[in-house]
């Protein structure tokens, strides 16, 4: 449970096994800054605590913005030694969100842009009201992307449309982005939110250690050659065995049931 005081943000477990992080700086659209950042990583270190938690979903206060960007106020007057700093702390706290056990699914609506896009990009999964707008604006300001995107966009979508975005700093909308891979669903604004819970509910039925097990094959496994990949998809599939939850998955649809997970 929910035992730190945010200022940022807001983080609680809204259904069980199900975690909730807004973050909640809208009168700045809820621009990234170097205390939402020590606030963020305080909430990761809640969820990879918490043996139950099977879902993260992340989103941002307000109907205008998901997060619009990193604080310029904060960046503007920083020397090279300390932008990169800057870059480093967001670099490893959303790898760090990356590599969390259990799935984790951005949940934007409206502006999702610069650090905001990076964010949602180190998630598993997007997933956007009709109204969200994706982009990399940073040459606009004079500066390139620095929390990922310049890596992680052209992984998501291929290097050309990544370039694209990025050397041109053009919008794309909610319908362009799903055309193209960045997200995998769109939702009526007044919808979002409960389609996201429907999905977390959805996952939240499975076998938590399978799951677990599926998102680190997936995400170690990026980044290998085919066969080493394939090595840890075995590991991970025999591990299975061990557990409680692979012999209730197996009789439960043997006896024609809907099994009963209660842990790995």
């Amino acid at each position: 449970m929910n035992t730190q005081s945010y200022k940022s943000l807001d983080f609680e477990l809204i259904e069980q096994g199900t975690y909730l992080l807004t973050l909640n700086r809208p009168a700045s659209l809820n621009a990234l800054n170097t205390e939402i950042f020590r606030e963020f990583a305080l909430a990761l270190d809640e969820v990879a605590d918490d043996a139950e938690a099977r879902v993260l979903l992340i989103t941002g206060a307000g109907e205008k913005a998901f997060v619009a960007g990193a604080d310029i106020s904060e960046m503007r007057d920083k020397s090279a030694v300390e932008g990169m700093a800057f870059s480093q702390t967001a670099m490893t706290l959303f790898r760090r969100l990356e590599m969390l056990p259990i799935p984790v699914i951005a949940v934007v609506n409206g502006y999702c842009l610069g650090g905001g896009c990076e964010l949602a990009m180190a998630c598993d999964w997007i997933i956007a009201s009709e109204n969200a707008v994706f982009g990399q604006p940073e040459v606009n300001l004079g500066i390139t992307p620095g929390f990922g995107a310049t890596q992680r966009l052209s992984r998501l979508i291929g290097p050309a449309r990544a370039m694209e975005m990025i050397v041109s700093g053009r919008h794309v909308d909610a319908n362009e982005a799903l055309t193209w891979g960045l997200v995998n669903h769109v939702y009526p604004q007044d919808r979002l939110m409960d389609e996201a819970l429907s999905i977390a509910g959805t996952i939240c039925q499975k076998g938590p250690l399978a799951v677990r097990l599926s998102k680190q094959a997936i995400v170690r496994g990026a980044s290998l050659d085919l066969d080493s990949g394939c090595q840890i998809e075995s590991q991970a599939f025999g591990l299975c065995f061990s557990s409680a939850e692979q012999k209730e998955g197996m009789a439960a649809f043997l006896e024609k049931r809907k099994p009963e997970f209660k842990g790995a």
